[in-house]
């Protein structure tokens, strides 16, 4: 029997820091539902959660731009809508100047609704979404992926050099429209604006073609950022069932150590019973 060196204490000491820890831990776990709440506790996993954090982002971001082209889209084809009608009354009307029995006067008349349809298609032309022009023609990068990749929307051009610029005269007032004050020149009026007809066919079913596109691209991710987002989880993600009966047996075991050291502590009185 010993006095200076009790073995027993500093074993029993030694295991009620080990489960005191033990528990510490996993009450950190448990208050913020994740597993890794310091680099130390898994440090692989740490690094791939990461890596998986920064896709998600990205794939997210990736989603929204889908989002906005498609908002985009879906305004464009609200306007040329509008301009389709505008067209088929022109069209109605370069046919209603052509009746041998209306006088000059009455066709000056539907000229004027001409002209100020003709306007309203000018007018269209200038459109912008959120600073963005609609109806320049130009293409529009837009970023499918996480990675950058891009689908090259083809946009579509209701100004100068097109069917709608010679049914209109691209000019801001419709005062350069074709004319339709003679039958003679109605028929040619109806001739353009039925080529400008076929052109805006042809540039919704564009614009049609581009928002199924990427209505099925932000489909893919979000099927890509949902899987992303639950393998991440498993990684970080605590099994709050399996954590709190760690956590119970960590409770245990250290007031048990707690009692134990105590006891260690204790045995060496006896050693006064040899002295007596």
């Amino acid at each position: 029997m010993v006095i200076n060196t009790n073995i027993a204490a500093s074993v029993a000491a030694s295991n009620l820091n080990q489960s005191t820890n033990l528990l510490n831990e996993s009450l950190a776990r448990l208050s913020s539902g994740s597993k890794i709440v310091n680099a130390s506790d898994d440090p692989a996993g740490l690094a791939e959660s990461m890596t998986l954090n920064a896709e998600i982002g990205q794939t997210n971001a990736a989603n929204a731009n889908v989002s906005n082209a498609v908002s985009l889209l879906q305004t464009q084809d609200g306007y040329l809508q509008q301009v389709g009608s505008a067209l088929d009354q022109m069209a109605t009307l370069a046919v209603q100047a052509q009746d041998v029995t209306k006088t000059d006067s009455e066709r000056t008349d539907y000229q004027k609704e001409f002209n100020s349809l003709a306007s309203y298609i000018n007018d269209t032309a200038t459109k912008a979404f959120n600073g963005v022009t609609l109806f320049d023609g130009g293409t529009f990068a837009v970023t499918t992926d996480g990675n950058g990749t891009t689908f090259a929307m083809t946009g579509v051009n209701l100004g100068s050099g097109t069917a709608y610029a010679t049914v209109t005269g691209a000019a801001a007032n419709g005062s350069e429209a074709v004319s339709i004050s003679t039958t003679t020149a109605a028929s040619t009026a109806l001739t353009q604006v039925t080529a400008a007809i076929t052109q805006l066919a042809t540039d919704r079913a564009q614009v049609g073609a581009n928002e199924e596109r990427l209505t099925y691209t932000g489909n893919e991710l979000g099927v890509l950022s949902n899987n992303l987002t639950a393998a991440n989880s498993l990684i970080t993600d605590v099994d709050v069932a399996q954590e709190s009966t760690n956590y119970a047996k960590y409770q245990i075991l250290v007031q048990s150590g707690t009692s134990m050291l105590a006891q260690a502590n204790a045995n060496p009185q006896s050693v006064l019973k040899l002295l007596q």
